[in-house]
């Protein structure tokens, strides 16, 4: 394999397993020196150790989040800009849903709050060092899911009612989609880059907390319609490594082709008017 990544630095969410994991290899095998984010210490250091043997690169180092905290977000970014002076790729990965309404620490419907508002808090941060990295990248792992989305900026955590598993988590992926382009347009010009992409139908554990009447069935979709998390992490490391992508900005993959996502992850009042909430939320942006 090239090792066309030599001195980049990729910073990957999500990465103890799936495609992130599997992300992690492929750019620790062409040159890149990835950081790992896990919330998990233990199966942190078994996909480091993984990643280091199946790269064969030593340039792979784990770090500790918990993305539905916000103070660990915040810690993190901090300790992160401590160790490292530059900040090439930001790959957001890191994903969950929940069969039944839970809230986070801090009181913010779960799905949401991992899928989309750690996303944009942790890009925030380390924004003003993506910017100094520049031409640097930021990579958002959606889903064609964002297709059946909806958006209510008042109430995007369902406190009002109306909770479902697809519906919170279809939402949270309208969401990277909508955040992924209004970062695109507040960047322009200025060497960051924001694309944001479906990887596929991909056989990870993202759906361990689906009702138990459903497993039966994911359990067969896995085994027979879904693809490995080593193919699902092509994508993401086309746009984040690939000289195709160098200078694109605000587009939406389906895998590893470019396509129009719905009219409503399009629609820019909407992505600004989410931007403004989800900076309310968190205390940033």
């Amino acid at each position: 394999m090239e090792r066309d990544l030599v001195g980049k630095v990729m910073l990957v969410t999500g990465a103890s397993s799936g495609i992130g994991l599997e992300a992690g290899v492929q750019l620790a095998a062409r040159g890149a020196e990835v950081i790992l984010v896990a919330r998990d210490r233990t199966r942190g250091e078994a996909a480091l150790a993984d990643v280091r043997q199946r790269a064969g690169s030593e340039k792979v180092s784990l770090m500790l989040c918990d993305l539905s905290s916000q103070a660990a977000i915040r810690a993190f970014a901090a300790e992160f800009l401590e160790r490292h002076d530059r900040l090439d790729v930001l790959v957001n990965n890191a994903g969950g849903v929940s069969d039944h309404r839970t809230v986070t620490v801090d009181g913010i419907e779960q799905t949401f709050a991992v899928n989309h508002l750690a996303y944009f808090q942790l890009t925030l941060l380390l924004l003003d060092l993506l910017e100094r990295s520049a031409p640097s990248r930021v990579v958002n792992v959606a889903s064609r899911g964002h297709e059946r989305g909806t958006m209510d900026i008042e109430d995007p955590g369902y406190e009002k009612g109306g909770y479902s598993i697809m519906g919170a988590y279809c939402r949270s992926k309208l969401g990277n989609v909508l955040f992924t382009n209004e970062l695109a347009r507040r960047m322009a010009g200025r060497g960051v880059t924001a694309n944001s992409v479906h990887p596929g139908g991909v056989a990870t554990n993202i759906w361990s907390r689906a009702p138990g009447w459903a497993k039966p069935f994911i359990a067969v979709i896995g085994w027979f319609a879904l693809i490995p998390p080593s193919q699902g992490a092509r994508p993401l490391v086309h746009l984040a490594g690939s000289a195709e992508m160098e200078g694109r900005t605000g587009e939406y993959w389906h895998e590893l082709r470019r396509k129009e996502p719905s009219a409503l992850a399009r629609d820019a009042d909407l992505a600004a008017r989410l931007w403004a909430r989800s900076a309310e939320l968190v205390g940033v942006g």
